[in-house]
């Protein structure tokens, strides 16, 4: 059975730091490139960051450049997201999705609630 499954949501104060993570199974984890996407109510998912199987090669939105890095572990089948310097406006439900490199299949997890207030 295919799964994604969040960890390590939270209340974290403004410029705080949090990691979230997702647990991969049921799939060819290293066929997959694995993305963390970010919703608020009312709008649309926004892309966070990717990183691909293998060379590892990440990409980031402009919005958390230089603030999150993404990061896997293969063997564990697992991807993470650290976050540092957290704003107001990172607030949101962050979702964890892998994509097949070479069939475009792609699976969602449930998603984490990642709120940053004082």
């Amino acid at each position: 059975q295919v799964q994604l499954a969040e960890s390590g949501g939270g209340l974290v104060q403004p410029g705080g730091s949090l990691r979230v993570s997702c647990t991969a199974s049921g799939f060819t984890f290293t066929n997959y490139v694995m993305r963390w996407y970010r919703q608020v109510p009312g709008a649309e998912r926004e892309f966070v960051a990717s990183i691909e199987p293998y060379t590892t090669a990440t990409n980031y939105g402009d919005s958390v450049t230089g603030r999150f890095t993404i990061s896997r572990n293969n063997a564990m089948k697992m991807v993470y997201l650290q976050m540092n310097n957290l704003k107001v406006e990172d607030t949101a439900v962050y979702y964890c999705n892998g994509r097949n490199r070479y069939t475009g299949t792609e699976y969602w997890g449930q998603g984490t609630q990642v709120t940053v207030s004082s």
